[in-house]
């Protein structure tokens, strides 16, 4: 019974044994006729299937630009002969369906049935049947220019840092969606690519940078940098001993440490003298009047610099 299988087999193979090429060429043109004559029917029979069909907006774009990247295409129903469908697979001479948009701003969205006429009208040859989306949203803002003076951005601590600064140009013209362009802040912060070494009176390129689809009428700015002023405030403040034997009451001389803090003018709104502190170390005698020396030991955050003027304070026990 084994031997049944292997005579077919034989049977089937032994004719393309020995043969010349000629006859394999003969072979092979006849495969190739009959694939394309099952091709050719294939195509001619209609078919409905799913297809993504392609878009084009219509709005005005001196007025209006996409919040979000409008949709290019939307999957939808068809049914058409298979040349048609093979046209629009390959993207052979396809019309999109042109969506005008009359009122962008207010138009957060499109209906199935609003897609319907451009649809029907674009696809030349096909059948549209239905959307397998029932709604394309869309986002569109007012497009608008506004124009900005410039300032260096704090440091990234949210200090102020120390340095003035001269743009050229002065300021600069923000264009884009007006939900970001009425967010921006004046000045608009120019950030320092890394803090200037060595002398700040030289000029340096900075780029200005903005939002995601802002743009601005330049790509950057020549900064000058100088030193800002500074504001002094003397201070007067009554020491903290440390260390001190308990059960003792003592008494200084002078009575108040002298104190000078630098500011910028800006930082000096909401300083109040009790946010400076002046300590002493009970028993640590460095001077040679056998005075203590004073020392900051809190002062306020936006402090620029500052210098202790009392050189020392004399300590006397009083029982």
């Amino acid at each position: 019974m084994s031997s049944v299988p292997s005579r077919w087999l034989r049977w089937f193979v032994d004719p393309f044994f020995g043969q010349e090429r000629s006859y394999w060429r003969a072979v092979t043109a006849c495969f190739l006729i009959a694939s394309t004559f099952w091709l050719l029917n294939a195509l001619n029979k209609t078919y409905t299937t799913r297809i993504t069909y392609p878009l084009a907006w219509r709005y005005d774009q001196s007025r209006f630009i996409p919040v979000q990247p409008l949709p290019t295409e939307v999957p939808v129903n068809v049914t058409g002969r298979g040349w048609k469908l093979l046209r629009r697979q390959l993207l052979l001479d396809v019309k999109p369906a042109e969506l005008t948009l009359s009122t962008p701003a207010n138009t957060r969205y499109l209906t199935a049935r609003a897609l319907r006429p451009a649809l029907q009208q674009a696809m030349e040859g096909l059948q549209f049947n239905y959307l397998l989306s029932d709604t394309l949203w869309v986002e569109l803002d007012r497009l608008v220019s506004r124009r900005l003076a410039l300032g260096l951005s704090p440091a990234t601590n949210g200090l102020a840092l120390p340095y003035d600064a001269k743009f050229e140009p002065a300021n600069v013209v923000f264009r884009g969606p007006q939900s970001k362009i009425s967010t921006l802040p004046d000045p608009y912060p120019v950030h320092l690519p890394q803090a200037p070494a060595g002398s700040s009176t030289g000029d340096i390129r900075v780029p200005i940078g903005g939002p995601e689809l802002v743009q601005t009428n330049v790509q950057d700015v020549r900064v000058r940098l100088l030193r800002r002023p500074m504001v002094t405030i003397p201070v007067e403040v009554i020491p903290e001993l440390l260390d001190a034997p308990a059960g003792h009451q003592y008494q200084f001389s002078p009575a108040k440490v002298r104190v000078r803090l630098q500011f910028f003018p800006e930082d000096t709104v909401g300083f109040r003298p009790e946010q400076v502190r002046v300590q002493l170390h009970f028993g640590q005698f460095t001077n040679q009047d056998s005075s203590l020396r004073p020392f900051l030991s809190k002062k306020p955050t936006h402090t620029r610099g500052y210098l202790v003027l009392t050189r020392g304070v004399r300590v006397h026990s009083v029982h």
